[in-house]
Order: C-alpha cells, then structure tokens, then sequence
C-alpha cells in the first residue's frame, strides 16, 4: 500500500486535521530542519536574527471561531465554545517562512492578557517570551500534506506546494492561562 493509499485510508474526506505526536513517538527522524522544530527558544528571534531585519508578520487572519476538533481537545475546551483565532504568515523579506496559527480561549483574553487580541502585526513569540512568568509545554509536532487543514491554509501564499510539510505546536501558558501557538515551517525556511 502506497503513502497515498494509506492517507487516504486514514483520512477518506478533505480537510482533516493533522496527527500531532511527541518528538519520540515518531519512528522515522525529523526533517533537515529539525534544527528549527526543535529550538525551544522564541521562533521570532530566531527568525529575525537570521532575515537581516526584513522580518515581518502578515495577518491573514483573526477573529472569533471553533477551533478545530485536535485544538479545542488540546486546551480542554468545550465542544461549543469559540476562541479567538489569529493566522498569521512571519515572512523573511518577501518568502514565507512560517505559518502560524494560534488559538487563544476567551479566559486567556482577561485581565493583563487583553492585549493578546489586538497585537496586528506584532509578533505574538515577542510577547510570549518577553513574560518572565511564561510557561511552555512541551511541543509537539506534525507531518502536514495535502487534504489536511493546516497544510491547506499554510501553504495558500506558495507559489508551488511541497508534497509535505512539518509543523510543531504547544501550549504556553501567562499567568496560568492557555493559548495554543501552532507553527508550520514552509519550504523558505531551509535557506536560513
């Protein structure tokens, strides 16, 4: 049975969600750039240490939605309940590099967290990791392809789409509320 045959086994219908699994659950090695899946520090300063200052944040994305089925079981969060969803692509001069996706639970949003929902092109990971109170668990990661949702949305701004692509996501916490950053590396990322 073929990679394809599989998939679509797993996953008859368009549009389904990826698979996240920690770093020794995966039976083959991570990618070429597992350097940049597995760096636990801030993705944005690594980000724009590598682009010489032409690092940029576009918002493609935010507003108030039902994350999807792995997201709301990830941040325990009822069936029913909206969080707010900001997607953003972080660029390195004109490439996209990274597709981020993160779901923030309207409790988060509270007290000193209300700035989360107005952030515009800010980078979130300076936000996140400028919090000497913030915690992290640990990140989890995916191989994205074709008829996932994730993958779909990540590679819109592509002009030719890879037939894979890897992503890793955790759940930070400030002030002992949760949000989930999803980040999904795109083919830019290599020539960094």
């Amino acid at each position: 049975m073929s990679v394809g045959e599989r998939f679509m086994r797993r996953c008859p219908h368009t549009f389904c969600e990826p698979v996240w699994r920690h770093r020794e659950q995966w039976l083959t090695p991570l990618p070429a750039i597992r350097t940049w899946l597995c760096d636990n520090g801030s993705l944005t300063r690594r980000l724009q240490q590598a682009c010489d200052n032409e690092f940029r944040v576009e918002v493609v994305n935010q507003g108030w939605q039902r994350p999807l089925l792995n997201e709301r079981r990830r941040l325990a969060m009822p069936t029913r309940q909206l969080a707010l969803v900001r997607q953003v692509y972080l660029y390195c001069g004109d490439l996209p590099c990274v597709y981020a996706r993160t779901i923030i639970p309207r409790e988060t949003l509270s007290g000193a967290q209300r700035h989360l929902a107005v952030l515009g092109n800010r980078p979130l990971g300076a936000v996140l990791f400028a919090d000497p109170r913030m915690h992290r668990e640990p990140m989890e990661f995916a191989r994205l392809q074709a008829g996932e949702q994730l993958y779909a949305a990540a590679v819109q701004r592509l002009t030719r789409a890879p037939d894979v692509i890897w992503g890793r996501r955790s759940v930070f916490y400030l002030a002992a509320k949760p949000l989930l950053v999803n980040e999904i590396f795109l083919p830019a990322i290599e020539k960094l």
